[in-house]
């Protein structure tokens, strides 16, 4: 049907093109002087529906590899707009529009120029159609962030009640090693996370790796992190927004995390020590699994009792290692002698680093 619309179009645009060359020609200083067409009026009519016959027929003939031609574009366009995200085709044509209008001010002067003004004015004004869409796909988020602040400096805290109501929190960017180790999934299920949970393109494409990885352990981790991530997405209440954006100019993925976080107003879920520190010291906002899951173990104090089995020694000698339930380790001094029996010991330190808790203890008798 299009092929058919185009080529009767192309046939009407050769019709219309022969009649003005046509008319063109007669109207030409050559023949007027002659007077070859204005003393035969039947001559100039014979010679337009010739020559619009003519471009008619050529443009009739030529239209079906033109119309292939047209179609092959639009539907490049087509497909090179689907994998685009809507937001950058909106960010892309306001910025496209605002780079015309600020080009406006010097198309004016150079086509003002000799022979080449007209030329550098349309090569100004692509330019800055161009880097306009272009700057404004790549700070969309800082455009948002910026907006999305104003509103709420306008609004007012005070003001506006239902706000509060409204709050979702910030959103949180999960790193690889927290959906790899799978506590997030229960997290989520309590409920104590809120806000939506970003997942970054370049993060799946990392699972997808080490997933694909030859190494058993690797592959299963990386499954393992899928799995997870299609369980929050099914089977739990949350929101989760897969981010395509990449930052190509950052070659780590912990670095684009971080970037991310910053440009999303969020806030990291890691339980990566190292990312953990680095995120301290560029003033992003952290949140480690592990100092959860530390802040939430049973407080231990010096003095206490507690009945424990040695089940291994220690580094040091004549020290016995055991360990809580909740895997905290228990380093009992001269327990060595008494693995695999049950003890009643008395805490005498306990050191908390971010890695973990360990308590030190005697055995009770000894104390």
């Amino acid at each position: 049907m299009l092929k058919k619309l185009l080529r009767s179009l192309f046939t009407i645009i050769g019709l219309l093109l022969g009649y003005l060359i046509g008319d063109g020609v007669t109207r030409t200083s050559y023949f007027l002087k002659v007077g070859y067409f204005s003393n035969s009026p039947i001559k100039t009519i014979l010679f337009l529906i010739l020559s619009t016959a003519f471009f008619g027929i050529i443009l009739f003939l030529i239209s079906p590899w033109i119309s292939t031609l047209i179609i092959k574009i639009m539907d490049y366009i087509e497909k090179s707009i689907q994998k685009l995200p809507a937001t950058e085709i909106l960010f892309g044509t306001m910025g496209a529009i605002i780079g015309l209008v600020i080009s406006y001010l010097f198309v004016n002067i150079l086509s003002r120029i000799p022979i080449v003004g007209a030329v550098l004015a349309v090569v100004v004004a692509v330019v800055m159609a161009v880097l306009g869409a272009n700057i404004a796909i790549r700070k969309r988020e800082e455009i948002i962030s910026v907006f999305s602040n104003i509103s709420i400096k306008k609004t007012g805290i005070n003001k506006d009640k239902k706000s509060k109501g409204d709050y979702k929190g910030y959103p949180k960017v999960l790193d690889t090693s927290v959906i790899i180790d799978g506590r997030i999934f229960d997290i989520c299920q309590t409920g104590f996370i809120e806000g939506a949970l970003v997942i970054p393109n370049f993060v799946l494409e990392e699972l997808r790796h080490i997933a694909d990885s030859s190494d058993g352990l690797k592959r299963n981790r990386g499954r393992r992190g899928l799995d997870i991530l299609n369980k929050i997405q099914k089977e739990l209440n949350v929101e989760v927004q897969i981010y395509e954006k990449d930052f190509p100019e950052i070659a780590e993925v912990d670095s684009k995390l971080l970037k991310l976080a910053q440009v999303l107003n969020g806030k990291v879920i890691t339980n990566d020590y190292n990312l953990n520190k680095v995120a301290e010291f560029q003033g992003v906002p952290v949140l480690n699994i592990n100092e959860l899951a530390n802040a939430v173990k049973p407080v231990v104090l010096p003095g206490e009792e507690m009945r424990i089995q040695i089940i291994k020694d220690g580094k040091e000698s004549n020290q016995g290692i055991a360990y809580l339930d909740d895997g905290t380790m228990i380093v009992v001094e001269g327990g060595r002698k008494h693995i695999g029996e049950t003890k009643d010991v008395v805490v005498t330190s306990v050191l908390q680093t971010a890695a973990g808790r360990m308590i030190f203890a005697k055995q009770k008798e000894e104390a």
